[in-house]
């Protein structure tokens, strides 16, 4: 599982470190992609399968499973860690998610994310806000331990 969050910046060449913490549980293959939000989505090559196989069972007649399933294909790369456990993000995802100096990388269970610092700031203060209420609505139990 993965999680955390962590400030790393790119470089001019698109080179990002992965947290230490993370290199392991995606494995020495995986595949980095279009996430939703503008930010990238990180999956190991098990639970890159096992979604691929979920979204093969949408259904091709209907417009809105082909253009998601378009839009999530096309934009994904395999990837692998240099010895300095940094991948090269290419420039398609780098514009994708307005990728420029510091970026922050997430765990998020089963993925990891990579965002831009000021839109994940911008996302984490928006949803900051609503928290309390989406957790009431979503989540079915109680986080009192």
């Amino acid at each position: 599982m993965f999680m955390g969050e962590y400030q790393h910046s790119i470089d001019d060449k698109g080179r990002l470190i992965i947290p230490s913490k993370f290199r392991e549980s995606l494995g020495a293959r995986f595949v980095v992609t279009r996430g939703l939000d503008n930010c990238l989505f990180v999956y190991p090559m098990e639970e890159w399968s096992l979604l691929e196989q979920k979204l093969k069972s949408l259904p091709l007649m209907k417009s809105d499973a082909r253009a998601f399933t378009r839009f999530f294909f096309s934009g994904a790369t395999e990837c692998e860690l240099d010895k300095q456990g940094r991948i090269n993000v290419p420039n398609h995802l780098r514009e994708y998610a307005k990728l420029d100096k510091e970026c922050m990388v997430l765990g998020v269970s089963n993925r990891v994310e990579i965002w831009s610092k000021e839109t994940w700031a911008q996302y984490y203060q928006q949803s900051e806000e609503t928290f309390n209420e989406i957790a009431e609505k979503l989540v079915d139990f109680d986080f009192n331990f």
